[in-house]
């Protein structure tokens, strides 16, 4: 099974990729990685979540926030690659909650984002990462995810 066909049977697609909104690239392919810019959680419509999670956003659903966030990571890996089938193994995420000042559950919130690309790349999809707490974050968005790809070709 395909990664795109494991994301049609979580009844998931891939949405356009966001254009970056200053001074960076959105991806960087280099000896075998893919290192992948932060990505929020922009919806097809072209909203964005926004508040403080642990005040006025709920873990559930700062965890779904998280899970397009993955999605997001994933349509810009498809932009760089052509096809997600050549991702060999996700290495790393880094995971930013934009917090209130007390709360302490952004693993939580970031294993949105972890459980999908498990749920697509299989044991492949499993990661080191890091889940932390964040002041603010850019407009304000609940959630911002970083991403190390191990690519073949």
């Amino acid at each position: 099974m395909t990664p795109y066909d494991k994301l049609k049977s979580l009844g998931l697609t891939l949405p356009t990729p966001a254009v970056p909104v200053a001074n960076y690239v959105p991806f960087v392919l280099a000896n075998g990685f893919l290192y992948l810019s932060g990505q929020g959680p922009k919806r097809a419509d072209g909203t964005t979540p926004t508040g403080k999670v642990g005040a006025d956003v709920s873990i559930e659903d700062a965890y779904l926030h998280a899970q397009q966030t993955g999605l997001n990571l994933l349509a810009v890996a498809h932009m760089a690659l052509g096809d997600l089938g050549r991702v060999r193994r996700v290495v790393k995420l880094l995971g930013m909650v934009n917090g209130a000042p007390t709360f302490g559950d952004q693993p939580k919130v970031i294993n949105g984002c972890s459980d999908l690309l498990v749920n697509v790349f299989g044991d492949a999809g499993r990661h080191a990462r890091s889940a932390v707490g964040m002041g603010s974050l850019p407009g304000n968005m609940t959630v911002e995810i970083e991403a190390i790809l191990q690519v073949d070709g």
